[in-house]
């Protein structure tokens, strides 16, 4: 009788793939990318340093910080929007919104315009958010739709004109310098940055957005409070927008209803060309002010070497659609549409 043979199948003895290269190789993109928009502020600041010498003046980079500072400000809620995985398209038409309210205001109600600006501003972010997430209609269309009605309120309450603010001096310490060359705007925008900074690192606030940004279905059924964290998120956006609104009509002495609406792009560049991942996830609100300096630093560079602004919107739109193309993380898009 035949008997079947029992000899054991030889086990693969090959020794398993270390991960560790892998590991380092993800550690080092990772750093060269969180490098990348300081390799670009000091690569272009040292190309307009030779087109222009007086570049590196203290009052021109007093000047640059403080240009900077209400840009950077409107990018610092989007940007926490962003890493939730939405976007927020009213953060200019709510800022010049907010300019018009705090110009009207300011006679009555004098140095409180400003904080009642700012919470009608994150007000407004607020009843986004809650639409958003209530109603599951996509970000992309609540805040188009809120930018398209933030900026017809302000075209209405002004009569589509510019309001003058009667006392300047509510507002002048928004457009004061500490010393020669330190822009108090510079500071404001320093410390809502740090201070959101803190909170998304000391709280587990920080990885809720993260979890919500990379997979928000995933972070659903680990029990994260998803759309609390959304809807703080619109709410910080508009909040930011409220206060770039100040630090606006601190400079020009008015309010007026399409003030901030040419922010939007500068602002969406800054995001996307300081490394923050339009699909959400992964960036950082310290590479958005890079990148705020960045799209400055372009603009000036623009005027330096004679082109005309014109062109200015043309040069964002590139810069937007490149930035996209290098940080969007297409694992988490399997159709482009």
């Amino acid at each position: 009788m035949s008997q079947l043979s029992t000899t054991p199948a030889i086990p693969d003895l090959a020794p398993p793939a270390d991960p560790a290269p892998r590991r380092r190789f993800r550690v080092q993109r990772s750093t060269l990318s969180g490098l990348a928009p300081l390799v670009a502020v000091l690569a272009l600041g040292g190309a307009l340093t030779v087109a222009n010498p007086r570049f590196i003046d203290p009052r021109s980079l007093s000047a640059l910080a403080d240009s900077a500072a209400p840009l950077a400000m409107l990018a610092i809620g989007a940007t926490v929007v962003v890493l939730c995985g939405g976007i927020d398209l009213s953060i200019g038409a709510l800022a010049s919104l907010s300019s018009v309210l705090l110009a009207m205001w300011i006679p009555t109600l004098g140095s409180a315009a400003i904080p009642a600006v700012v919470a009608t501003a994150a007000a407004a972010g607020l009843l986004q958010g809650v639409l958003h997430v209530v109603f599951r209609i996509p970000s992309f269309v609540v805040t188009l739709g809120g930018m398209t009605i933030f900026s017809a309120i302000a075209l209405v309450i002004s009569d589509a004109g510019t309001v003058p603010v009667t006392d300047t001096s509510v507002t002048k310490w928004a457009f004061d310098r500490i010393g020669d060359y330190i822009p108090t705007s510079v500071i404001l925008v320093l410390v809502v940055v740090t201070l959101v900074t803190v909170v998304l690192r000391v709280t587990p606030v920080g990885t809720w957005i993260a979890a919500i940004g990379y997979t928000e279905p995933a972070a659903r059924l680990a029990g994260l409070p998803v759309y609390p964290v959304k809807v703080a998120a619109f709410t910080l956006s508009g909040t930011t927008a409220g206060l770039a609104a100040v630090l606006l009509v601190a400079r020009t002495y008015a309010g007026n209803p399409t003030m901030a609406d040419s922010l939007l792009l500068p602002a969406v560049a800054a995001i996307v060309v300081g490394g923050t991942a339009i699909t959400g996830g992964h960036g950082g609100l310290w590479r958005t002010m890079a990148g705020a300096i960045i799209v400055t630093m372009l603009r000036v560079g623009l005027s330096v070497v004679g082109v005309p602004s014109a062109y200015e919107s043309i040069l964002y739109g590139v810069l937007v659609i490149g930035a996209v193309a290098m940080t969007i993380d297409r694992s988490k898009v399997g159709v482009i549409k």
